[in-house]
C-alpha cells in the first residue's frame, strides 16, 4: 500500500509537519501551495476521475471516507457510560473543522445515544455558525487560525449532517448549535484552564471548552463535556508561549525531532496530483 499525504504548505505546526513528512518508507508527502479545502478538493477530483481509477485503487483516510469517522461513534457511548448523572444528560462540545467527528456523534444520537445538546465548536471559519443563524449555507475561503486543523471553509461532512436530519433546518437546530471562537479567546482559555485546573488543552480542545463555557453561562445546573483531539505538544510552538513553560515531549515525538522533512511541493491544481500519482504508479 502506498500512502500519499496532501497537506497545506505553511498551515500545519512544525511537529505535525514532521509527522507528515519524516516517516518515509511507503509514505509520501505532497506540500500543496494552498489550504485544507484545496487539498481536499484535489482528492475528491481524484476519486471522480474514471481514467485514474482504472489504473489505481484509491481510498481516503480522512473524513471524506465514512470509514474514518463511523467508528468514532463509540467515543460518545464510552463517554456517556462514564457520565455520573444519567438524569441530567450532557451537552457535548466538539471541535469542528471538516465535521466528521460531530457527524459521528449526531449519528450515535440518532441511533439512541442520550445527549441533551451538541455544540459544533468552530474557530474563525464560521460557515456553519452563520448557517445556523441565517439558514443560508455559504462555503468560504478558509482563514488561518491557531487551531489550524479546523481551518476549513467548505466542510465535507456537513452535507451528511443535513442528510441525517433530512434537510430539516429546525430539527437540526434543536439538537445542534454552533459557535465561533476567536484566537484571543482560545489563548485565554488555554491559560485559564491550565492555571485553574492543571489541565493543558491544545488549541482545538480550547475552542470546544470556550464554546461549552459560553453555552452554559445562562443554563444553571446544566453540565457538559468536550472532545479533546490532540496532544498539546503537536502545537507546542503555540501553547508554550501561552503558559510560559516547556511541554514534555512524548517518546514518539522525540524520535521524529532528528529526522529530515521530505516533501514534494505542488501547486493547488488537480492535474499536478494526477500526474504525480500516475508517475508514481
Amino acid at each position: 500500500m502506498d500512502v500519499v499525504i496532501l497537506y497545506p504548505s505553511g498551515k500545519v505546526s512544525s511537529v505535525q509537519e514532521l509527522q507528515l513528512t519524516a516517516l518515509g518508507k511507503n509514505i509520501s508527502a505532497l506540500e500543496v501551495k494552498g489550504n485544507f479545502d484545496d487539498c481536499q478538493q484535489m482528492v475528491k477530483q481524484a476519486f471522480a476521475d474514471a481514467d485514474l481509477n482504472e489504473q489505481l485503487f484509491l481510498t481516503s483516510a480522512n473524513s471524506i471516507n465514512v470509514a474514518r469517522w463511523l467508528p468514532q461513534q463509540f467515543y460518545y457511548f464510552f463517554a456517556y457510560q462514564q457520565w455520573a448523572n444519567k438524569k441530567n444528560l450532557p451537552v457535548i462540545a466538539v471541535p469542528s473543522g471538516n465535521f466528521g467527528n460531530i457527524c459521528a456523534g449526531l449519528l450515535a444520537h440518532h441511533s439512541g445515544l442520550p445527549v441533551q445538546h451538541f455544540i459544533a465548536a468552530c474557530n474563525a471559519n464560521a460557515v456553519v455558525p452563520q448557517y445556523l443563524q441565517t439558514g443560508n449555507y455559504k462555503p468560504a475561503t478558509a482563514v488561518a487560525t491557531l487551531s489550524n486543523a479546523m481551518d476549513v471553509g467548505s466542510p465535507s461532512n456537513f452535507i451528511r449532517i443535513l442528510e441525517i436530519f433530512q434537510q430539516q433546518f429546525l430539527s437540526l437546530k434543536k439538537v445542534m448549535s454552533s459557535s465561533s471562537i476567536t484566537d484571543s479567546e482560545t489563548i485565554a482559555t488555554i491559560k485559564e484552564v491550565y492555571q485553574n485546573n492543571n489541565y493543558l488543552l491544545d488549541p482545538h480542545g480550547a475552542v470546544a471548552f470556550a464554546a461549552l463555557q459560553n453555552y452554559l453561562l445562562d443554563k444553571p445546573g446544566t453540565k457538559g463535556m468536550i472532545l479533546e483531539t490532540a496532544h498539546p505538544v503537536k502545537f507546542y510552538d503555540v501553547v508554550e508561549p501561552i503558559i510560559n513553560e516547556k511541554i514534555a515531549m512524548p517518546v514518539a515525538i522525540l524520535s521524529l525531532l532528528g529526522k529530515r522533512k521530505k516533501s514534494v511541493v505542488m501547486e493547488a491544481a488537480y492535474k499536478n496530483l494526477k500526474d504525480y500519482l500516475l508517475d508514481k504508479n
